[in-house]
């Protein structure tokens, strides 16, 4: 059975949060003190041996990325961890910094001694108010036991660590108009390369990874890279939150072995489908992933899995779609959202998002046109590796494949003026 978070409970307490509580029941610490008894090469190796992949949506591989940041650099260096966690159905990493804040911590330690930091930020989304200031509590408890500070643990090692809240932003999400914004700039991305690891935070060397990737160094650490590699499955090592949600009896985050199965995640774990219905298509990695039909998502969730599925496991965001849901209005919902958030930066995601949104509103206002189906396709071909971070695909992708795979609801809302769902509740209701 996974671990499984209910999402009604309330965010942590005073107990979880303490250093003290964190040492005695968690082992705590005991990776990062073996973390100065080690050398950077060979904490590199362990994670790198351990198959740990980004968990925020990248899904590349972090002993590499580590590997990237060049520590005979005479500029300083600099940890940053994303907690932006602004996708769609994606509400993991807040439980972590809630219940967990010292593995964060801990990971971050860990990941700073490896590239000789001295400063780490926390860029963590502004709506997440309460897990921002329990973080900020666990941090100041760590700072009074010598965790953080000019001594670290002892060490010698300075490591000064700081919250830093979001104004806001899904393109905050993406690494480099995250790194804009923390240096206290609009969040407009970077063209790359340069890289973070070359040119990251004040244009020094830095290691940007997502908050659970970072939480899972200690346990590698303590427990060797072979036996997280083996929770998983080949090139997919260890656990990962999976957020459930969507019309699904439980929904939650759950965590599962790299490598499970879908169906056993949404209908084991997750009770199925609410009233009973049947499945008609996942959304298997947040709401910029392509969407799979019922029988396409009876796979494996690992990256690869997902990619010959014609998809991405991305940010781990599950959700389940029932049979009588309308998709021209979900489509509708999910490209209003990109919509707005796009930065305006580039031409073909700021105007692409903008007609999109305008074709998808003419059509459920009942005035669609016969031709504005594909015309939403070429607009979509059009926004792809056009533009420089990954925006304009992700209100790209979720058009191309609602479009091919329910195109038969959208040319009866342009022929009918309304869904087929629609017609079909007035038939039931007159019957």
């Amino acid at each position: 059975m996974p671990i499984t978070i209910n999402i009604s409970k309330d965010f942590g307490n005073e107990k979880a949060r303490s250093s003290q509580w964190y040492r005695e029941n968690r082992h705590g610490y005991q990776a990062a003190l073996q973390a100065f008894d080690s050398t950077p090469d060979e904490i590199i190796d362990i994670v790198k041996a351990s198959n740990l992949r980004g968990l925020g949506g990248a899904g590349f591989p972090t002993g590499l990325k580590w590997s990237f940041v060049p520590r005979d650099s005479e500029k300083p260096k600099y940890v940053v961890i994303n907690a932006d966690e602004s996708e769609p159905g994606t509400f993991k990493d807040k439980y972590i910094m809630a219940w967990d804040p010292h593995r964060l911590i801990e990971g971050t330690i860990i990941a700073a001694r490896v590239i000789g930091a001295h400063a780490a930020y926390v860029y963590i989304r502004g709506e997440y108010v309460r897990p921002a200031e329990h973080l900020q509590d666990a941090i100041d408890d760590a700072y009074r036991h010598g965790i953080l500070g000019d001594d670290v643990l002892g060490k010698g090692f300075k490591l000064d660590m700081y919250v830093h809240r979001g104004a806001g932003a899904y393109i905050c999400g993406e690494e480099t108009g995250l790194l804009e914004s923390l240096e206290g700039k609009k969040g407009w991305p970077r063209l790359k390369p340069p890289f973070p690891a070359v040119e990251g935070a004040f244009r020094c060397p830095t290691i940007l990874n997502n908050v659970e990737t970072i939480a899972h160094v200690p346990k590698i650490l303590r427990k060797g890279a072979q036996w997280f590699a083996d929770l998983g499955c080949e090139r997919n090592g260890g656990t990962r939150l999976m957020c459930l949600s969507g019309e699904v009896v439980k929904p939650g985050v759950y965590e599962m072995n790299c490598g499970s199965q879908m169906y056993e995640l949404i209908f084991e774990h997750g009770g199925g489908i609410l009233g009973g219905k049947k499945m008609k298509a996942v959304i298997p990695g947040g709401s910029s992933a392509k969407v799979l039909t019922a029988e396409e998502a009876d796979c494996a969730m690992s990256i690869e899995a997902l990619q010959q599925a014609g998809s991405m496991l991305g940010s781990g965001g599950v959700m389940a779609i029932a049979e009588d849901t309308c998709m021209v209005k979900l489509l509708q919902v999910v490209t209003s959202f990109y919509a707005h958030e796009s930065c305006g930066q580039c031409t073909p995601c700021r105007e692409g998002s903008g007609w999109l949104l305008t074709i998808l509103n003419r059509i459920l206002q009942g005035g669609g046109r016969p031709e504005d189906i594909d015309t939403m396709l070429s607009l979509a071909a059009n926004m792809q590796g056009t533009s420089i971070c990954a925006l304009s695909e992700a209100c790209a992708w979720p058009v191309e494949s609602f479009v091919a795979k329910f195109r038969d609801e959208f040319e009866y809302f342009v022929q009918h003026g309304k869904s087929m769902y629609a017609q079909r509740q007035l038939e039931a209701a007159a019957v």
